[in-house]
């Protein structure tokens, strides 16, 4: 969500993720699309300040969207509204998580359609962060650069811990997979460990993969990435 030099890096350009998007297209048979969203300014002035809820408005925007376009010019809908499989990754799947789960109390501008939480059938969260200051426990420097610019200085952030919105009320259970690579040095496994329990505890359909070693971000380059994914998929087209 913010533009650095350090560790976590989000400020390159969603356009980056191509091969992903044609690999993961081409391996489930599904359209991908992949939406920027504005960023944090590394240097903060007056006029030049962006913070959260900002970054997720903008990914809510973009989903509403896509579930009313009617496509590309002659080539019909875009996508089936009834197989909407969502994937966030890193500070997208706390932007997802805020979208899916009940921010409203912290952030209510948040609130998708009820045709948008009917279109979705599952989520792929990776490498996911969920828990603010759980993060900062751990990396305390994130603090700095990365939480206090985005989210603003506060003493907490447990209002933006995703792992404490219930669930918004949908038509269906969503069945999640969360991925964490035994090989993140940037985000530590106990995020996607708390929000296993939460989604355990509500009575989800979850499954967490810790299967894959690569980085944080060089998972998104790696076969098991993909293929995780793929089978993940198909194990959901089989439960119809």
């Amino acid at each position: 969500m913010t533009r650095s030099d350090d560790s976590i890096n989000h400020s390159e350009d969603k356009a980056d993720h191509i091969v992903l998007a044609e690999r993961l297209a081409c391996q489930t048979g599904f359209p991908v699309a992949v939406p920027n969203y504005r960023l944090t300014p590394k240097d903060e002035t007056n006029g030049n300040i962006l913070q959260h809820p900002s970054h997720t408005e903008d990914i809510l925007h973009f989903l509403e969207f896509l579930i009313t376009w009617d496509g590309p010019l002659n080539c019909g809908h875009a996508i089936d509204v009834k197989r909407l499989f969502l994937m966030g990754h890193s500070c997208g799947a706390h932007m997802l998580s805020c979208i899916l789960l009940d921010s409203s109390a912290t952030t209510p501008s948040l609130a998708p359609s009820r045709m948008l939480l009917n279109a979705v059938k599952s989520v792929v969260l990776s490498e996911g962060i969920f828990d603010l200051d759980l993060l900062s426990a751990r990396f305390p420097d994130y603090l700095r650069w990365f939480i206090a610019p985005t989210f603003g200085k506060l003493d907490s952030y447990a209002a933006f811990a995703t792992t404490s919105y219930p669930m918004r009320s949908r038509r269906h259970k969503y069945s999640w997979l969360l991925i964490h690579s035994s090989g993140d040095t940037l985000v530590d496994l106990a995020q996607s460990e708390q929000m296993l329990r939460y989604l355990t505890a509500s009575n989800e359909q979850v499954i967490l993969n810790t299967f894959l070693t690569q980085g944080h971000d060089d998972i998104l380059s790696s076969d098991g990435f993909v293929d995780a994914i793929k089978k993940f998929i198909q194990m959901e087209l089989q439960k119809e």
